[in-house]
């Protein structure tokens, strides 16, 4: 079927969505006042809170890098998504049957849905996967899982399934389900023979874990060699995709989001059954890399749902083997600590034992019990310094503390610095002065270029974030200013002039910034009669004359309704230059004094604004009153003290009311 998505089908998915709760699955929001949520940004790095929702109006907006919107907005930026792939997807959550139109302004149905149907195949083939490992093929898969301790109930939880042995198993299944080979090789379901005259499937004779993303989406596989036949590396996943990227992706973190919000807490683990293990233990927090090592992308994504800020720091436990090569493994975590702002923890298992052999020999109270053991990384780190030096010797403490000062040079932050600076000079058995020194001269080392791994780690985070945000702040902006559903375009704007963003600690503009909040967030509760009454020049300031002029040109505060898709009409009336600004008005808080609600606030703006616009009129009559005296017309120059005096009582009114 080939057209554009309808308007009021986009309407119904839009009214139906509750934007918190997608926005939810990928950021841990907290209360931020009266009807709005915040949390970190999932656009750009940062370490204080500054990405706003409002449920109510349906809109988000970051007051960091300026990315905001709508659900579907928040989609197309977080998953690289179309606009009516981002309907589609929400359609099919929220149960909406959408109906296409014939036209030729805009993507056609076949061309937009090609990334859901890649979503809809993977989900097709866990299913399959999953049933397959009841088969009778599907013994070795079973025995591998009851030899670790997995019964059929934990199999279900996580999805484990079986790829059969045959070259085509899936390759038919979903062909019989109307997908495309190009599409299946696109997706990593399938491989491409070296000829290009066929495919074939990618996981054979394997036991299959599903990959899913934060919202809860197949997205790719992990599969563990079986037979003693498959000559390929013991652990197959699914190669780089439109959907898979494993530099993002952490294995069962769709289930660890909420205890991970709930707890403040994210334990990783190096593979899929010590996920496994660990959430059956008593860890729920649990996730791993999928074939890479821990990055800075896998750090954004945890940092987002433990509100890892300098307010609310969270924990974050890296667990490791006892042998050496889990020893250089923690040590490379160590590397990737700065980015945290949370306190960070190494919990290694001295036997060697990974959590799944653990669970298995010593039951799941061992695995909680090593998470707790857990020790501070910065620690782990010094004392995996001085291990490598004979501290009998003095040469050797010498040496050690010339090793370990740049370790805590490196620590990031400043207030830990001198706390590990006596522990060193502790551990070092030297004299806490001496070590500070040198702690300090390491330091000055590496501002200076020398040794200065532990500045470039700071200076790599925040930049390259900013760098980033930035970059995707201007991308969306341009994207927003365009029609989304490709239907010809919409009517230009009432104002398409750049405005200065107005400063709100200015009185006035705080005055009339949250007039217009509260005709965008709740025009309910604003007295539509009087603020639709107003002069066009009762804004002074030039940004909020633009946004009265969009509201004029709507119909003014009658035209909201009820106040469904209010800001999202007047967003897209807006011109280009002032639809950030709209975007902001309509999620910021509001300064609401506890007992008085926004029906309160913004009378008491409006009458203010009336006050202003009044006095400023008496003095403009008064002055023409005048010199028409001063001129010696004597009737012109009485009407304009009668309609002086009438603003006087007005005024008189509006200050009894006020009082």
């Amino acid at each position: 079927m080939a057209g554009l998505i309808r308007s009021e089908d986009v309407d119904a998915v839009r009214e139906q969505i509750r934007l918190d709760e997608v926005v939810g699955e990928y950021v841990t929001l907290k209360p931020a006042g009266a009807g709005s949520l915040k949390g970190l940004c999932p656009f750009h790095d940062e370490r204080s809170p500054s990405f706003h929702v409002r449920p109510a109006v349906g809109f988000y907006k970051c007051f960091g890098c300026g990315a905001g919107g709508d659900v579907f907005r928040f989609l197309q930026e977080v998953d690289h998504l179309t606009f009516p792939e981002a309907v589609e997807r929400l359609a099919q959550r929220a149960g909406v049957q959408l109906r296409y139109e014939e036209g030729s302004g805009g993507p056609r149905r076949q061309d937009v849905g090609a990334r859901q149907r890649m979503v809809d195949a993977h989900r097709v083939a866990a299913e399959f996967f999953a049933e397959q490992l009841a088969s009778p093929g599907a013994r070795v898969a079973r025995r591998f899982l009851a030899e670790r301790g997995f019964d059929r109930a934990a199999a279900e939880q996580f999805g484990a399934g079986f790829a059969p042995e045959g070259w085509d198993a899936l390759l038919k299944h979903l062909r019989g389900r109307g997908y495309r080979d190009d599409e299946l090789a696109t997706a990593g379901l399938v491989s491409r023979a070296q000829s290009g005259d066929r495919v074939y499937d990618r996981f054979r004779g394997r036991l299959v874990w599903p990959i899913r993303d934060v919202a809860g989406s197949t997205i790719g596989f992990g599969a563990r060699r079986l037979l003693e036949s498959d000559q390929g590396p013991k652990y197959l996943n699914t190669p780089q995709t439109p959907l898979y990227d494993k530099s993002t992706v952490l294995y069962g973190l769709d289930l660890a989001k909420r205890e991970i919000a709930r707890r403040r807490q994210v334990v990783f683990v190096e593979g899929y059954t010590d996920v496994m293990a660990c959430h059956l233990s008593g860890v729920p927090t649990a996730v791993a890399t999928c074939g890479t090592a821990f990055g800075p992308e896998h750090i954004k994504a945890v940092r987002r749902l433990l509100i890892d800020d300098d307010a609310f720091r969270g924990e974050v436990v890296f667990t490791f083997d006892g042998d050496e090569a889990g020893r250089k493994a923690a040590l490379r975590a160590f590397e990737e600590d700065q980015r945290f702002t949370a306190s960070t923890f190494v919990a290694v298992e001295q036997s060697g034992l990974d959590p799944c052999d653990l669970r298995l020999e010593r039951g799941p109270e061992a695995v909680a019990a090593l998470v707790a053991s857990r020790v501070p990384l910065f620690e782990f780190a010094l004392r995996s310094t001085l291990e490598r030096f004979d501290l009998d010797s003095a040469e050797g403490r010498v040496q050690a503390l010339r090793a370990a000062a740049p370790v805590v040079a490196g620590i990031k932050d400043p207030a830990l610095r001198p706390e590990y600076a006596r522990q060193l000079s502790g551990w070092l058995g030297m004299d806490v002065e001496d070590v500070r020194r040198a702690v300090a001269g390491a330091g000055r080392g590496s501002a200076s270029g020398a040794g200065g791994r532990g500045g470039d780690r700071g200076g790599r985070s925040s930049p390259a974030g900013d760098e980033r945000g930035r970059g995707r702040d201007e991308r969306g902006r341009d994207e927003r200013g365009r029609d989304e559903r490709g239907d010809g375009g919409r009517e230009a704007a009432p104002s398409e002039v750049r405005v200065p963003t107005p400063d709100p600690r200015d009185p006035v503009v705080r005055l009339e910034r949250e007039l217009l909040q509260a005709v965008l967030q709740a025009p309910a509760e604003v007295d539509g009669a009087r603020f639709d009454a107003l002069a066009e020049e009762a804004f002074a300031v030039p940004a909020h004359r633009a946004v009265h002029e969009v509201l004029r040109a709507l119909g003014g505060v009658a035209a909201a309704g009820d106040g469904t898709g209010w800001t999202g009409r007047v967003r897209e009336t807006a011109g280009e230059s002032l639809r950030p600004y709209v975007e902001e008005l309509a999620v910021a808080p509001m300064m609401i004094r506890p007992g008085e609600g926004v029906g309160r606030l913004a009378t008491a703006a409006l009458r203010e604004l009336e006050h202003r616009v009044l006095l400023r009129e008496a003095g403009e009559v008064t002055g023409r009153a005048q010199r028409a005296e001063a001129a010696g017309d004597v009737e012109r120059a009485g009407e304009l003290w009668a309609r002086a005096a009438a603003l006087t009582a007005e005024l008189q009114r509006l200050r009894a009311e006020s009082a």
